[in-house]
């Protein structure tokens, strides 16, 4: 079987995009001044490199103008939370999960979410998220809204004690059940791929965590779990188990030998850490959510000295509360420095990454950079703006992205080749049913849930 990479250089080119700027964020971080990006007809990059040097091609060119890049990469969300944004704010997390979220959530129906993940995937894609990997139940309207509207998912449904435990307390069932939607809706080569989510081992223990973690091993699955978000939710387990972290108990109980993605990791400590790099455990940081909850600074430098994987995440629009991965680009950076005192930590170029090729790494996705074999996911940013002014060297350029550069900026999105995203608007979804619904969905949920 042939390789991405052989696939795309094989398939005709469907159509040559000329930019400005083409700033690939592949290792070397390459900057290319009047670029081209041939897209194949499977959706795939074929070819990118300098506009004079682009190869022969019968097919359309489109002189784009502006800054072409990846896509960015969203790593942790629970996106039909579209839905309850905004309520209980200024709770600690405890209190606001269990008098507000979960008891709004509970009254949702499967159109809910469908209508929640819509209206959330909008706000992405506008503001370049090509990619979004989302923890939460519902997953099958999950999923149909993600691939009406266009945008790349990663489906971790989740699994969470209060839902989905039986009588006895097993989550057996609801494993099952996601393992018969990995079966039957993985699909590398589409827009869909499936990971296993057990919510936290705070909330099923560490037996329960386990069990999930097996499933998604006999799969080689992504298993996406909350972990070390706020300083005291460990306590417990610990106290039961001889005053052993969480991460070693899960490290312990097998957990870790798969591929995991961890949520947040903000209290993990030098000895989680080292755990965690030597699994090859990655972190899906987010900056802002972590920040509004109160629950700490993640300790990012940190983990990048150790090797660990570290993306950026919006967490969902409920304790964010916008969709912006832009804000976290910026965010994670500042608060990393100043939490140090230190100002050389994060520099643009690593902060970007984190945004779009870690991202992809963290979740095992052949997107995130523009090279051969590589999805053609990718964003046009209009760099004719006074946020972009002036540039004397390619490291000014990336550092405006960094700094000045945002959602406003984004004009076009393409996700497998596709165009989702044109003149700001998005071309995938009726936004203004989508922003109907919403409201009176969640006006519903508020009533009849009295919170």
């Amino acid at each position: 079987m042939r390789d991405a990479a052989e696939l795309a250089s094989a398939a005709a080119t469907d159509i040559r995009y000329l930019a400005e700027v083409v700033l690939t964020c592949d290792d070397d971080f390459s900057v290319i001044q009047r670029g081209a990006v041939d897209v194949s007809t499977h959706g795939r990059i074929a070819w990118v490199g300098p506009a004079a040097d682009a190869p022969s091609t019968d097919a359309p060119v489109v002189d784009l103008g502006g800054l072409l890049m990846p896509g960015l990469v969203n790593t942790h969300a629970h996106t039909p939370m579209t839905l309850v944004r905004g309520a209980g704010d200024g709770l600690p997390l405890m209190d606001w999960l269990t008098e507000v979220m979960w008891p709004r959530e509970g009254l949702l129906r499967s159109d809910d979410a469908w209508w929640g993940m819509t209206l959330g995937t909008v706000e992405m894609l506008r503001s370049g998220i090509t990619t979004s990997c989302e923890m939460y139940a519902f997953e099958h309207a999950v999923m149909d809204a993600a691939r009406a509207a266009g945008i790349r998912l990663v489906m971790c449904p989740g699994v969470i004690a209060t839902l989905d435990a039986d009588a006895s307390g097993s989550v057996s069932r609801r494993v099952d059940d996601v393992a018969a939607v990995y079966d039957a809706e993985h699909d590398p080569s589409g827009l869909t791929t499936v990971g296993f989510a057990p919510h936290s081992a705070y909330d099923l223990g560490i037996d329960a965590c386990a069990e999930i973690a097996a499933a998604a091993r006999e799969r080689d699955a992504l298993l996406h779990i909350h972990l070390a978000e706020t300083r005291t939710e460990g306590d417990a387990l610990s106290a039961a188990h001889s005053g052993a972290s969480v991460p070693r108990l899960l490290a312990d109980a097998g957990v870790f030998e798969g591929r995991v993605l961890a949520a947040h990791g903000v209290w993990l400590d030098d000895d989680d850490m080292d755990l965690c790099a030597a699994a090859g455990v990655a972190v899906a940081h987010c900056p802002i959510s972590n920040m509004k909850l109160g629950s700490g600074v993640a300790r990012v430098p940190e983990m990048i000295e150790r090797g660990i994987t570290v993306s950026l995440a919006t967490d969902g629009p409920a304790s964010n509360d916008s969709l912006d991965l832009w804000e976290e680009v910026k965010v994670a950076a500042l608060l990393a420095r100043v939490a140090s005192l230190d100002p050389t930590l994060l520099g643009a170029q690593q902060v970007i990454s984190m945004a779009t090729r870690k991202g992809a790494e963290a979740l095992g996705l052949h997107t995130g950079v523009l090279a051969p074999g590589r999805w053609a996911d990718m964003i046009r940013l209009d760099i004719d703006d006074v946020a972009f002014v002036p540039v004397t060297a390619p490291a000014e350029l990336i550092a405006h992205l960094a700094w000045c550069g945002g959602s406003r900026h984004v004009s076009d999105v393409w996700v497998g080749g596709e165009r989702v995203v044109a003149g700001r608007v998005c071309l995938s979804v009726d936004e203004s049913r989508a922003r109907y619904e919403v409201q009176r969905r969640a006006q519903r949920l508020a009533k009849e849930s009295g919170t």
